[in-house]
């Protein structure tokens, strides 16, 4: 967005490129599916704790499905955080090409310096929607 403001002429994915290269963000993402294997995981040694009567079964069982039920919270979360970022970005994406079309259609006319604020004006209330 910034980069906009500056006067930045080309795509939004060349800036996303070059700010991922310089400046790097933790992957929440990541962190989440690391975190839904582990979960996995912990179930089947429960499983394999309870064939092997090392816990009592009713123990087992109720430990089981409250594990899977923040395994299925932590998934539907991956789920919602995906889904979230597609259509965010899809819509960047038609943005900023409607404001490279509308920039290239009104070039060298009287009506370009207020058209292209307003452009940036649109493109930051974007941004900063959820």
């Amino acid at each position: 967005m910034y980069a906009k403001f500056l006067g930045y002429d080309s795509s939004i994915v060349a800036v996303d490129l070059w700010l991922k290269e310089h400046f790097s963000k933790p992957d929440h993402l990541k962190v989440l599916l690391n975190e839904i294997e582990e979960m996995q995981e912990d179930i089947r040694k429960l499983r394999m704790d309870i064939e092997n009567y090392a816990i009592k079964r009713d123990v087992g069982v109720a430990r089981i499905a409250a594990m899977q039920k923040e395994l299925r919270g932590t998934i539907s979360q991956v789920d919602s955080f995906i889904s979230s970022r597609d259509r965010k970005g899809l819509l960047m994406a038609g943005a900023d090409r409607a404001l490279r079309e509308v920039a290239s259609i009104f070039k060298d006319d009287p009506i370009e310096g207020p058209l292209q604020e307003a452009s940036m004006s649109v493109w930051a209330r974007m941004q900063f929607e959820d």
